[in-house]
């Protein structure tokens, strides 16, 4: 039994808040985890959170500050930083004739005092308030500047890696020219330049292919539980971030907070910030409604810039102060223990790993015939082709979920890029690019699949038209990146990000002249070898993909979806559809975010 005593202890103590026992317990979780004991009280539910401050802030002779009825002071307007105070633990919030009123969220000692007042270049008064409070008053606070932050930032400090503008003059002028020289072969040989055409798209459209196929076999090798570090224990676990930004996301609320408490973490090393934007008022009742833990807490996103994802998890990277950290979406299931897996990966990988992605897979995947064509492919993509480009030391495009960093790491990097639709697979990319690593782990968050194919099709149109940005932004110097990655990692990257929306470009044309070449091939007017060519590369690439569907659910016992591989050539068709709509969203709406509505299953 313990004999010594806290101060924080003995004073939850004598203002009757906890009992000899439930202190006895804290202290033998602190024993393990070696976090702060308040923390511990409050985040294991002993101690409501505003009664330790109370306590807190009458035990060092301070008021105490509810900020939600302070006048927010826009900490720029002192020269001050929100990044740096949310760090710091302290934020103004009155100004008065003779002194600057100062929230803190812990104990201001003298030398901290000092330090305060020489930033702020006046005396203080300094008042207590909670951690959580303080994180949404400077959010609140910093408004349009902390706006700016998230959605500029980026772009000025590396324009040519944003996809702000999608194009450089010399990309336009390059595309120009390639436009008018095969404007004037048609004109000139009608025939012989489409049966070239037609020759090259194949050819790029098997290649691309056959590289999955490369690369899913490589996956095959090494099935992702072979390699499992040990589990760390408590005290060795690092502190953890988890962001999960929500936009008119009211009907998953209660599914998505039960998801997140059943995440198996020490509750005192565990942040969840759950960003909202500020016009999104039915998403942050809803959340207020179902009470969620002391573990999470909501941040406005400020309005201004493009409303975004990427936007909204820089807002979140601002105030996150663990030492790794996650993405996950509204309706995302992240198993239990990922966390813990994780953790234990990063601590046995070199410092060149940045990243570490988990596997995606659906909990509807038997709603409908589309919610298991998406299971097929997911299956194929995390279970088999990223634990082959990870086996071949290849880029990773990242999922939209579930991809862990080292969140010092994350900022050196910038963050995301808030004008690029597909900011995950651009991180992957960028973080290739700067000689970092991306691995893959055996833990499966379950997400819903999209079950309509309208919003299928717009949903798939926003993952092509961010391909096509990223391929964009990291071709802008292709001999300087090529020379950065090696020439495989290049060529791997061409075949997989940009190869891909010229992929399903090509599929309607490539049906069509493959239906006619088998009932009339005299009407096509292109040379026998052309529509040969043509049809090998098309009949090639569609067994090969129907046979890499039909084998990709076998790791996770989904052997029921096998013979819907025969379907795959259909499904593709959905694809190219939406790769036209990429298109010209690319052209006419580059930036825009078509949201995905999630609670349908």
């Amino acid at each position: 039994m313990h004999t010594r005593r806290n101060r924080i202890g003995e004073s939850l103590l004598g203002a009757g808040l906890i009992t000899s026992e439930q202190l006895e317990e804290a202290l033998k979780v602190q024993d393990r985890t070696r976090e702060r004991l308040g923390d511990i009280f409050v985040k294991r539910k002993v101690v409501a959170r505003l009664d330790l401050y109370r306590v807190l802030a009458k035990a060092s002779g301070v008021s105490l500050i509810d900020l939600t009825l302070a006048n927010a002071i826009d900490p720029w307007a002192l020269g001050l930083d929100p990044r740096e105070l949310a760090a710091l633990g302290w934020a103004p919030f009155d100004v008065g004739s003779s002194r600057i009123a100062v929230a803190s969220s812990h104990l201001v000692d003298g030398s901290e005092r000092q330090s305060i007042e020489e930033r702020i270049g006046a005396p203080v008064e300094v008042f207590m308030t909670t951690e959580w409070d303080l994180v949404q008053y400077l959010a609140r606070a910093a408004g349009s500047g902390l706006s700016d932050l998230a959605s500029f930032e980026f772009a000025n400090r590396y324009p040519d890696l944003s996809a702000a503008e999608v194009t450089t003059p010399r990309q336009r002028l390059v595309l120009i020219v390639c436009a008018l020289v095969t404007a004037a072969a048609l004109v000139t040989s009608f025939w012989n330049t489409l049966a070239l055409l037609v020759m090259l798209v194949s050819l790029v459209f098997l290649a691309g292919i056959l590289f999955k196929v490369s690369a899913a076999a490589a996956g095959a090798r090494v099935h992702f539980d072979t390699f499992a570090p040990a589990i760390l224990d408590d005290a060795d676990l690092p502190r953890y971030s988890v962001l999960v930004p929500l936009y008119h996301e009211a009907i998953v609320v209660e599914e998505l907070i039960a998801s997140l408490e059943a995440i198996d973490y020490p509750p005192e090393k565990l942040e969840i910030l759950l960003l909202v934007e500020e016009d999104d008022v039915e998403t942050r009742t809803a959340i207020v409604r179902a009470r969620p833990p002391a573990t999470m807490v909501i941040i406005g996103v400020p309005p201004g810039g493009p409303a975004t994802k990427p936007k909204a998890c820089n807002v979140g990277l601002v105030f996150a102060t663990g030492d790794l950290l996650v993405i996950y979406d509204a309706e995302d299931r992240p198993e239990p223990d990922q966390l813990r897996k994780v953790a234990a990966l990063f601590n046995v990988s070199e410092q060149e790993v940045i990243c570490v992605q988990a596997a995606l897979n659906y909990h509807n995947r038997s709603r409908n015939l589309l919610t298991r064509m998406f299971t097929l492919e997911y299956s194929l993509w995390f279970d088999y082709m990223l634990e082959g480009l990870d086996f071949l030391h290849l880029p990773i495009p990242l999922g939209g979920t579930s991809n862990h960093f080292r969140t010092g790491k994350l900022r050196e990097l910038g963050g995301w890029d808030p004008f690029n639709v597909t900011e995950d697979a651009d991180l992957g990319i960028r973080a290739a690019a700067l000689g970092y690593r991306v691995k893959v782990i055996g833990s499966t968050t379950f997400e819903e699949a999209n079950s309509k194919l309208g919003s299928f099709v717009k949903q798939r149109s926003r993952w092509i038209k961010g391909y096509m940005q990223t391929a964009f932004v990291h071709t802008r110097h292709p001999v300087r990146l090529a020379r950065k990655v090696g020439i495989l990692r290049f060529l791997a990257f061409l075949l997989l990000v940009a190869a891909t929306p010229l992929a399903f470009l090509a599929v309607i044309p490539l049906y069509a002249i493959f239906i006619v070449s088998i009932f009339t091939p005299s009407i096509l007017g292109l040379p026998h070898w052309a529509i040969v060519v043509g049809d090998v590369d098309f009949f090639a690439g569609n067994t090969a993909m129907i046979y890499l569907s039909m084998v990709a659910g076998y790791r996770r016992g989904h052997f029921d979806l096998s013979w819907l591989a025969v379907l795959n050539p259909i499904y593709w068709l959905a694809h190219s559809v939406a790769s036209y709509r990429a298109l010209w969203q690319l052209i006419a709406r580059p930036h825009y975010w078509d949201k995905t509505p999630h609670g349908i299953a």
